[in-house]
């Protein structure tokens, strides 16, 4: 069996400060000679690849935290963790290293971290600076050695980085280069590629300032091309300087700007071209150069968005009619850029760079973008509007409605002088792209219904003092843009299965559903209304006809959406548009088959039965129990025909509805503990109290007449005699299924008023082992004996005592089928027969 003890997971800190997994393995500790020292070694239990080599160094402070994890910095900006299956391996561990470190291993943590760093500022002070190396031709062997041998050691980097700044080290090397090119001299450009990669690997900003400077970047940029493990150099100058070409597609005068637009270009290509995949152990040693290339970013953006001429061109060539498509194309994508940019921003910049672009008229731009035809501008539109909506929705819902309310204006004007208005709103020309995307897998229609989904959520729409934006909003999308969206499905339901059933359609009227679906969900009144007055449900559920499965369960779970709403608005129309016919043809259509269709209608008709939604109940056994009723491998069906008579027998005998409400409003529940004190009382009591004649009863029951009670149920039970015969299978059916109807509810004669007024024998008191309803009895609740008659029918259940139970009740619910699954299994089959 496999020691878990010393079984752990390795994890590096990446550079946003979160833990990577970087694999899981079993840990020894032991003298590597490469290293010259005891060392942590972590084998792969998949593989046996060597995980982690990872020398205990003496002045490293290890920690040990929640007593499975050991945590320490390798290298600057670079942590490690070692978390163990078990506590015994993790202080296995820990002790090998305070052994190497001459600690205590009951401390937590080897090295104080603040004395560390001011004993090595010490040491830095009184131990001499790293020498380097002159910078000649036949010691560039010796300088890569020494640049290598820095690496691992926190310290000596810091003394590497230093001389390097001080004695200008780096324009030394890179003179050198030019030599070695000049020769020809392969070895000693191999080395330079050892040595330009090192000092990258130091992560020090001072550094990478001189190296990205203008003279020095493409020099530092050659040094790379010389990889030793490549048999040809590669032309990463040759690429910048003749394929790459820089486009000012608005002219920059700020020379410093046009600078480091160029810089960043260039150091992004240095991190994704040139430089090698780092390694396991050199990712987090790269963190300085993407905090380089952030923070130019974050420059550019602002000496942008503090150029007002440069925007004003901008956005004035990219709305004029003049621009030809290249020119206008090539502002789109700069402009794409420009935002995306921005997402390098903090929060406040961001918000300022957002505002900025919205005073110049983005908005109204992209609106003039999306009216054209070339479809790879309207895609940049596209993502443009994205980053918007994502950013701040009220914005562009601001927009829209100004826009709106602007158009209304003038198309009362141009009424008066009979003349159309034919501006297209901005949300009205997304979802038309939505709706009349080319593309076969509709990848953009699915990015615009995301958008128009986050613009038509509630719960990104602000509430102020003087007026709701959600109010405002959703009043102007029902009145100006849900039709436009509902056009291509009411164009293909007019008839009793889709005009057109292609895929492509298939998908979109799919996307459509979804979004009306989630309106169904989060709007009120104006949905409901949308949906009764153009009969939009009738038309979706002309769907469930299609060939396509996923359209139809699309349809289907619109439908559901709404009956989950239990709105008697929704119902009064799905009843009298007779719109469960649809769903029973798919059933009945999809056979025996057990799928998702199956099951997803199944649990619509599952859930009225649950939720008890009695004007639906009706509706559907009333229509199409004959459709349904041999449908038996679930009870749904059964049990909503059992709802049904229920609620049949109640409008039937509306003297047994009065006769429940006052026995309701007289029984009392109460749990089992002031049961048993009762009990104790009655016992306890003398016989010589009762000889006065007093009774004992409950509170509630002290102020009614018993006489006023009884006597409707003493006239409801001789009409039960008569009709006794003609329920026996009602009543069978009923007790199977653990519920009871109100014609046979109450099994009481005339000798019930004096077990009510408690003056029965001890043995009749509920709870009792002779009552009816303890457990031991023989009436147990699955059969009524006929000698329930004589007594009271009183049933136990939570720890709560009543006289009577009712059908209507929501706490029977939760027990109807456990009694159904504690029947005999001839009796099942009976009942399901």
């Amino acid at each position: 069996m496999t020691d878990t003890r010393r079984r752990v997971k390795v994890y590096t800190l990446n550079e946003d400060r979160q833990w990577d997994d970087r694999g899981t393995g079993h840990v020894s500790s032991g003298y590597v000679e490469r290293l010259k020292g005891m060392s942590l070694l972590v084998r792969a239990e998949s593989d046996g690849s060597l995980l982690l080599e990872s020398k205990i160094n003496p002045n490293t402070a290890y920690q040990k935290q929640q007593d499975t994890l050991i945590v320490w910095s390798e290298a600057e900006n670079y942590d490690l963790a070692l978390s163990f299956q078990e506590k015994a391996g993790c202080d296995e561990i820990w002790e090998k290293i305070c052994q190497v470190q001459g600690k205590d291993p009951s401390v937590d943590i080897t090295q104080d971290l603040v004395d560390e760093s001011e004993e090595e500022r010490f040491d830095d002070m009184q131990s001499p600076g790293l020498e380097l190396p002159s910078c000649e031709l036949s010691r560039l062997e010796e300088i890569a050695e020494l640049v290598a041998s820095s690496l691992p050691s926190p310290l000596r980097r810091e003394k590497l980085a230093l001389a390097l700044e001080n004695e200008g080290y780096i324009k030394k090397l890179l003179e050198l280069f030019h030599v070695c090119e000049d020769l020809e001299n392969i070895e000693g450009l191999h080395h330079l590629y050892e040595i330009i990669k090192g000092i990258f690997l130091l992560n020090r900003t001072a550094l990478f300032e001189v190296m990205f400077s203008e003279e020095c970047i493409m020099d530092v940029i050659g040094c790379l091309e010389y990889d030793p493990a490549l048999s040809q150099p590669r032309k990463h100058r040759e690429f910048l300087t003749k394929t790459a070409k820089f486009k000012e597609v608005i002219p920059i005068s700020d020379p410093e700007l046009k600078q480091k637009i160029h810089q960043t270009y260039r150091v992004q290509y240095i991190q994704d071209m040139v430089l090698p995949t780092p390694s396991v152990f050199e990712e987090n040693m790269l963190s300085t150069l993407h905090s380089f290339i952030f923070f130019n970013k974050v420059e550019i953006v602002g000496m942008l968005q503090e150029d007002e001429k440069f925007l004003t061109d901008l956005f004035a060539q990219l709305t004029d009619e003049a621009t030809d498509e290249e020119k206008r194309q090539e502002l789109v994508n700069f402009l794409k850029e420009f935002c995306a940019f921005s997402q390098t921003l903090q929060p406040q910049n961001r918000d300022a760079f957002f505002k900025t672009l919205s005073n110049m008229g983005i908005l109204p731009a992209l609106e003039v973008i999306l009216g054209m035809d070339d479809t790879q501008v309207r895609s940049a539109a596209t993502d443009i509007f994205s980053y918007l909506v994502e950013y701040n929705p009220s914005m562009v819902r601001e927009f829209v409605m100004q826009e709106a309310q602007q158009n209304d204006d003038v198309s009362k004007k141009l009424t008066e002088q009979k003349i159309t208005n034919k501006d297209i709103l901005l949300i009205n020309l997304i979802i038309e792209h939505m709706i009349c995307d080319t593309d076969p897998e509709l990848g953009g229609a699915v990015q615009l219904m995301g958008l128009l989904r986050t613009l038509v959520d509630p719960e990104n729409m602000l509430a102020t003092a003087n007026k709701t934006e959600k109010t405002e909003f959703l009043g102007f999308f029902y009145k100006h843009c849900m039709h436009v969206l509902t056009a291509p499905l009411l164009a293909n339901t007019t008839e009793d299965k889709p005009s057109k059933d292609d895929f492509q359609t298939a998908q979109l009227l799919a996307l459509v559903l979804e979004l009306l679906t989630f309106c169904v969900e989060h709007h009120t009144y104006h949905i409901k209304n949308y949906i009764i007055n153009k009969d939009i449900l009738r038309r979706v559920l002309v769907l469930m006809a299609s060939k396509h499965a996923f359209l139809a369960l699309c349809a289907l779970r619109f439908k559901r959406k709404i009956i989950g709403l239990k709105d008697e608005f929704y119902n009064r129309y799905i009843m009298k548009s007779f719109l469960f016919e649809p769903v029973v043809k798919a059933f009945l259509n999809n056979g025996s088959r057990y799928n998702l269709m199956n099951s997803a209608i199944i649990e619509m008709f599952e859930f009225i039965r649950v939720e008890d939604i009695k004007s639906l109940t009706a509706h559907v056994i009333e229509n199409y129990w004959k459709a349904l009723e041999d449908v038996d491998y679930v009870q749904t069906f059964k049990g909503l025909k059992l709802r049904f008579e229920q609620q049949r027998e109640r409008q039937d005998n509306p003297k047994l509805d009065s006769m429940r409400s006052i026995l309701r409003n007289h029984r009392y529940r109460r749990d089992a503990r002031t049961l048993e004190d009762e009990e104790e009382m009655w016992f306890n009591t003398d016989e010589d109290d009762m000889e006065d004649g007093e009774t004992v009863v409950s509170p509630s029951d002290k102020t009614k007449n018993d006489d006023d009670i009884m006597d409707p149920i003493s006239k409801f039970m001789e009409r039960k005699k008569l009709k006794e015969s003609e329920e026996k299978e009602v009543l069978l059916k009923t007790n199977l299924s653990g519920r009871q109807s109100p014609s046979f509810k109450l099994s009481l004669s005339s000798g019930t008023k004096t077990n009510l007024t408690s003056q029965s024998p001890a043995t009749n008191l509920p709870g009792s082992p002779g009552s009816p309803g303890s457990p031991g009895s023989p009436g147990s609740p699955g059969s009524v004996p006929k000698n329930t008659s004589q007594t009271a029918a009183i049933t136990t259940k939570g720890g709560l005592v009543g006289l009577v139970d009712y059908p209507d009740d929501d706490e029977d619910d939760d027990e109807d089928e456990d009694s159904e699954d504690a029947l005999p299994l001839s009796k099942k089959a009976k009942f399901e027969s």
